[in-house]
């Protein structure tokens, strides 16, 4: 496998760097790219995740499968990136120092924006060596998404029984949007589960943890997880979320007596009550249906119009 400019040979572990651009310091910025083989042949798999610099979750879940050995397959290939965006990463932010989100400005271009030449170099460097991939997110500044894999529906066939085997609390079908990452892999024969698991600036042991024990699942299915690793065989049932809705807040001020994350609420039920700071007004905040709470929006302060529960609307089996 010849890749970022470097031969990596059977049964070769290498941490290579995607150097592309460099700090207003002139200093030099690296993505290292951790890619392990095995002797036998086999499927080449990624596992990425700080596409988004805050998201610690799942950077957390790609440290823990290369510091535990889980990436040495026992055969084909597999390529970690645990930091895409080493400059959000670096500032705690979301976005690229240019503002822009790299999640919306796939396939780049070499010439264009920072983030778009961020893009286009991991697509041209990376991607055509990969048959599959699983990329990790978290939910956005104190929005906790319970332990999730989004796919889209055109993708069904193909995604589901693979994520039946990773087996989170829910599977969620999510369209492609235009310019992200995982739609830029699917235009190019690559597909990828979605793993959704906790919040911005923060790292959920329990999230992690489903994040890994998935991960393994899947390598053991395709036969390339090492015989030391156990996995967790999964008896709860997965949870197939085909619609799903926001409920956002109708006025601003202190939400508190939220339900749980994960929680099935019957519709009319209270998922939280909104009060301003004196004293006189405590608004119930009612389930417009039945479904299942996959996100939650912590924060102790809210204002009107914010998203603040992500409630399933239709499950499979429903």
């Amino acid at each position: 496998m010849k890749i970022l400019e470097e031969v990596v040979l059977p049964g070769e572990s290498k941490t290579l760097n995607l150097e592309i651009a460099r700090l207003h310091t002139a200093t030099k910025l690296k993505i290292p790219v951790i890619i392990s083989r095995a002797l036998e042949e086999g499927p080449t798999i990624l596992l990425s995740a700080g596409l988004h610099g805050d998201e610690l979750n799942g950077v957390d879940i790609v440290r823990q499968i290369v510091h535990s050995g889980i990436n040495r397959p026992k055969r084909g290939t597999i390529i970690c990136i645990p930091v895409i965006n080493i400059f959000g990463f670096i500032n705690k932010t979301r976005e690229f120092p240019d503002g822009r989100d790299l999640n919306r400005v796939f396939p780049g271009s070499k010439t264009g924006s920072l983030a778009g030449r961020f893009a286009y170099h991991i697509l041209t460097h990376v991607i055509p060596h990969v048959d599959f991939a699983i990329d990790f997110h978290a939910g956005g500044q104190s929005r906790f998404n319970a332990p999730q894999l989004r796919i889209a529906t055109e993708d069904k066939a193909v995604l589901e029984p693979l994520a039946s085997i990773f087996h989170p609390p829910f599977l969620l079908y999510s369209n492609q949007i235009t310019g992200s990452f995982r739609n830029a892999c699917a235009k190019r024969g690559v597909s990828m589960l979605l793993f959704e698991g906790g919040k911005s600036l923060d790292i959920n042991p329990e999230v992690s943890k489903m994040g890994v024990e998935g991960t393994k699942r899947v390598l053991r299915h395709f036969g390339m997880l090492d015989d030391q690793f156990e996995t967790e065989n999964r008896t709860d049932k997965m949870v197939v979320i085909e619609q799903s809705i926001w409920v956002r807040a109708k006025q601003s001020g202190l939400m508190h007596d939220q339900v749980a994350i994960g929680t099935y609420v019957r519709k009319g039920e209270a998922l939280a009550y909104i009060s301003d700071p004196y004293g006189k007004e405590n608004v119930m905040i009612k389930a417009p249906n039945s479904g299942y709470v996959i996100n939650v929006n912590d924060s102790p302060i809210v204002y009107q119009g914010d998203a603040i529960f992500h409630l399933s609307k239709k499950t499979s089996n429903e």
